[in-house]
C-alpha cells in the first residue's frame, strides 16, 4: 500500500524537507484536533474547556489560579480569565477567593465539570488510540521524542 505524501495530499509540487516538516506538522495537528472538537461537541465544550477541566481536575480541592492554569494549558489562551468566565457560567468550575491573600481567586472545578471530565475520558481515550493505534509502541516513542526536539529548539526565533 502506498503511502500518500503530503505533496500527494496537497496536490504541490515536491516541497523543502523543512517546510513539509511544518506543513506535517501543522496538517496533522488539524486533523486531530477537528477529531477532538467533534467528539466534544455535543457536550458543549471546547477543546480549551476540557483542557481546563482535565487540569483543575488533577489540581484536586485546592484549585489553581488563572495564571496557573494558562500555564498548563496544551495551547496558548489568549485570555484564560474569559475562558474560565464562559466554564463558570456554564456550571463546570466556581471561583474563591484566597483567605490568606484576598488578591489570589482560585478556579475549582465543580461536581458538574467533574462529572463532564470523567464522562469524557473514555471517549477521548478510544479517539487517541483511533488516531495513533496503527503505530507501534516504538514508533509512538520516537514520534513523541521526535516532536519534544521540535519544540525544544535552542537559540532565538529568526524571523529574518
Amino acid at each position: 500500500m502506498h503511502q500518500k505524501t503530503l505533496a500527494d495530499e496537497i496536490q504541490s509540487k515536491p516541497i523543502a524537507p523543512e517546510v513539509a516538516a511544518f506543513l506535517n506538522i501543522v496538517r496533522t495537528a488539524d486533523q486531530v484536533a477537528f477529531e477532538v472538537t467533534q467528539l466534544l461537541r455535543p457536550h458543549g465544550i471546547t477543546q480549551q474547556q476540557y483542557n481546563v477541566l482535565r487540569i483543575l481536575r488533577g489540581a484536586g480541592e485546592a484549585g489553581l489560579p488563572c495564571l496557573e492554569i494558562g500555564a498548563r494549558m496544551v495551547t496558548r489562551v489568549p485570555d484564560v480569565t474569559r475562558l474560565v468566565d464562559r466554564m463558570e457560567r456554564s456550571g463546570l468550575v466556581s471561583r474563591q477567593r484566597s483567605d490568606e491573600d484576598r488578591r489570589v481567586v482560585r478556579i475549582h472545578i465543580t461536581s458538574t465539570g467533574l462529572d463532564l471530565v470523567d464522562q469524557l475520558l473514555d471517549p477521548i481515550m478510544r479517539l487517541h488510540r483511533t488516531q495513533v493505534g496503527h503505530l507501534d509502541g516504538d514508533e509512538l516513542v520516537a514520534l513523541n521524542r521526535l516532536l519534544e526536539k521540535v519544540r525544544a529548539r535552542d537559540g532565538e526565533l529568526s524571523l529574518a
